[in-house]
């Protein structure tokens, strides 16, 4: 799912996984549209079940190394049972197909599921923050070297 070809049930399935795993970002159902239009968004299913949901934000500007952002959001119920890492290796293969050179994530530090299986692909936390005016804590991560790259 991404621009134009994201279907109307495909970015509610997103917003609500979204909105249910991280609450404090949670967003209207215009704001998921327009992010589907700068980023990278993909709901799973296994049949006519919502497993999850992804966002890959591709690399902007001129960093060299490219940074793109890789995210992959798995429902409670789903979890452990190979979701997360599929949804993950997805978003990988595209970030570098959008030329990325290095990859990032973002979690919720309340998320410990997220935590947990970011540093168990190799992420290191790099930042840990606060948006002004809120209170709920944030980890960027970022792989030390991309998954299948040269040395």
């Amino acid at each position: 799912m991404s621009g134009g070809d994201a279907s109307a049930v495909a970015l509610r399935d997103w917003q609500y996984v979204h909105n249910l795993i991280v609450p404090p970002a949670a967003m209207p159902l215009d704001d998921v549209r327009e992010r589907s239009r700068r980023n990278r968004l993909a709901v799973a299913y296994l049949g006519d079940a919502l497993v999850g949901c992804s966002t890959v934000r591709p690399p902007a500007g001129d960093s060299d190394p490219a940074v793109a952002t890789v995210i992959a959001r798995v429902l409670p119920g789903f979890r452990r049972r190979g979701f997360g890492t599929e949804m993950y290796v997805r978003g990988l293969a595209l970030a570098r197909e959008l030329g990325a050179g290095v990859i990032e994530t973002v979690v919720l530090a309340a998320n410990h599921d997220g935590l947990s299986f970011a540093l168990k692909r190799g992420f290191v936390e790099v930042e840990r923050y606060v948006v002004d005016g809120e209170s709920d804590l944030w980890v960027d991560l970022r792989l030390p070297r991309l998954p299948g790259a040269g040395t």
